[in-house]
């Protein structure tokens, strides 16, 4: 297997999400504002509660796994199971998260939608869509070997 630079990179922006999330357990409640996860996810934090570190250990383990099947069909590391398929979801996800964050925070007056910025929402959209590209393209290259 020939490396596959585009899914070197889209592994790389996955890991650095997976540390920002871990960033954000020990920055604490500034550092849930930040990065946009909203008053109430920087409150319970503030308050000690677990079930921010929680959510953000679950989130980070997610993209980390996303980062490592990157690896994987980059052919830095070894081969993991359903590779293409998993990869083709993992675009997916990224690519229909980026997509749905830009229109529907126009589309609904839902207040769990509206209670972090439209800035967040644009930012935070903008690259899930940059991620699901650098995906997409290694994916795509990947399904041709």
């Amino acid at each position: 297997m020939h490396k596959n630079n585009q899914l070197i990179v889209a592994g790389s922006l996955s890991i650095l999400a997976a540390l920002l999330h871990i960033g954000c357990i020990f920055g604490g409640p500034d550092w849930y504002l930040f990065f946009g996860a909203g008053q109430r996810m920087a409150q319970l934090a503030a308050q000690g509660d677990p079930y921010p570190t929680i959510v953000t250990l679950a989130i980070a383990s997610i993209l980390t796994g996303w980062g490592l099947y990157a690896f994987s069909g980059a052919g830095i590391i070894i081969k993991l199971p359903l590779l293409k398929t998993c990869l083709t979801l993992i675009t997916a996800i990224y690519l229909l998260r980026g997509i749905a964050g830009l229109v529907g925070p126009f589309l609904t007056s839902d207040p769990v939608v509206h209670q972090t910025s439209i800035t967040f929402w644009l930012v935070s959209s903008i690259i899930c869509c940059i991620y699901g590209t650098f995906y997409l393209l290694g994916t795509l290259k990947l399904w041709r070997q």
